[in-house]
């Protein structure tokens, strides 16, 4: 783990006398790892990565409302979000259906291991020439732009509101989003 510098300091500490090259010349190469890393991926295909994930939303009335929602990575734009009380594969299918046309689908999007990813919705993205990345289990950092928004959505608006049924949330959503896209400062 150390390097040629850190081991000629060693040895002369136990004192002996070696050049820097000759250390360099007796240490064991490393080897590269086999594959990319996480980030290296993210980094090298960010203008063609999408990211999707489900958060829930209690109401007033003690209903669940799931709100899923398409994030494109390049500029980090929230491309299509929709709310309903029961998502099913067809409807989740349907929304990548309508937010992706034509030629405009990215060519890989990352979601978790939710069950509703079924294979209506790999269908969906085979036809449309998406591959669909599923992130390990229980590990949402490789996910890290949509679990970001959807922190930032509970934070500054959801926190701070209750939500009466689902076209208030749809409202509430709708309005958030112009002020995320066009307004709100992003760190990155």
């Amino acid at each position: 783990m150390w390097g040629a510098p850190r081991i000629r300091s060693e040895l002369r500490l136990l004192g002996y006398e070696v050049a820097q090259s000759t250390v360099t010349k007796y240490m064991p190469r490393r080897r590269k790892p086999p594959s990319q890393s996480w980030r290296t991926f993210l980094r090298n295909h960010v203008a063609r990565l999408a990211s999707c994930d489900f958060f829930t939303v209690p109401t007033a009335t003690f209903r669940v409302l799931y709100c899923f929602i398409i994030l494109m990575h390049e500029r980090r734009r929230v491309l299509h979000f929709n709310c309903c009380e029961r998502p099913s594969a067809a409807w989740v299918a349907q929304q990548l259906r309508e937010s992706f046309h034509f030629d405009t689908a990215p060519r890989y999007l990352i979601s978790d291991r939710d069950g509703i990813y079924g294979r209506e919705v790999r269908h969906c993205l085979r036809s449309m020439g998406i591959d669909g990345v599923v992130i390990a289990p229980l590990s949402p950092w490789q996910n890290p732009f949509v679990e970001r928004l959807i922190g930032s959505i509970r934070r500054e608006l959801l926190d701070h509101v209750m939500v009466l049924h689902e076209r208030h949330l749809m409202h509430l959503l709708k309005s958030y989003l112009t002020y995320y896209h066009g307004v709100r400062c992003h760190q990155g």
